[in-house]
């Protein structure tokens, strides 16, 4: 039994024993009316800097409600330097790159216009929203910064130093991920994913002039983008990021083997 907590919940609120943190109507509505939660009852909450803290809600009122920070739960983690840099993709697939991305240890969120790219504009506030939700259901201490949905040749203007941008080129001369990845130095990364119908040679024939970026296979079959995304975090952790920690078991506490 998991401490009795029914939910996690992301808040701006500083944490630490007694602090008190008022919810929003939305907040209040989830807790009171769909999980059926009273006064007294406990909650998870964390806010990406304080670790994660058992706390108690003090009661309801109309459209709000106030909780009183316990104990700490878990004490913060540091999240992978890896950022994603996506095309913009239509209707729920945007949504699923965010809630997959953000289970996968992202740190940053960044949406690219690039020639092929169909939707041209982002819901920054949805996508956010998607990746609060996704932080909070897949048991992580952060959540992702998203950042302001930029044409692509903007975005990497003034790239910074030291981060390498990791192409997936479905054409082109290109290394498999796992072999480029297995000889990569630590340090902070980033992965680029394309739009559905793929990147513009043109386009393609510049990043690769970039010498921060380097251009990588996702194997011998065409992925839907949101697959490709998917794809490629999974290597990316598997080789270079927080699923190699020595072997050691990094699941939360309550979610690990009972010695």
């Amino acid at each position: 039994m998991a401490d009795q907590i029914k939910t996690r919940l992301y808040v701006d609120s500083p944490l630490a024993e007694g602090q008190s943190v008022g919810l929003d109507h939305e907040r209040a509505h989830f807790l009171r009316h769909v999980l059926r939660l009273d006064r007294g009852d406990p909650v998870a909450v964390f806010n990406g800097r304080d670790g994660e803290w058992r706390a108690m809600i003090d009661g309801f009122g109309k459209g709000w409600c106030s909780l009183t920070v316990a104990t700490r739960r878990r004490e913060q983690d540091t999240t992978p330097d890896l950022w994603l840099l996506f095309a913009p993709l239509k209707k729920g697939r945007i949504d699923f790159v965010a809630e997959k991305a953000t289970e996968m240890g992202v740190s940053r969120l960044w949406p690219v216009f690039t020639r092929r790219t169909d939707p041209n504009r982002v819901n920054i506030d949805r996508l956010r929203a998607n990746a609060v939700e996704a932080a909070e259901q897949c048991e992580r201490l952060s959540v992702p910064e998203v950042g302001e949905a930029l044409p692509l040749d903007r975005a990497l203007a003034g790239w910074p130093a030291g981060r390498a941008l990791y192409l997936c080129a479905e054409a082109g001369s290109a290394r498999p991920i796992a072999d480029v990845l297995r000889d990569a130095p630590p340090g902070p990364a980033a992965l680029l994913v394309g739009p559905e119908g793929g990147f513009d040679q043109s386009e393609l024939d510049e990043l690769v002039k970039l010498p921060f970026v380097v251009p990588v296979g996702l194997g011998p079959r065409i992925l839907r983008a949101d697959t490709a995304v998917v794809a490629a975090l999974a290597c990316w952790q598997s080789l270079a990021g927080d699923w190699t920690a020595g072997g050691s078991d990094r699941r939360p506490p309550f979610r690990a083997p009972t010695p």
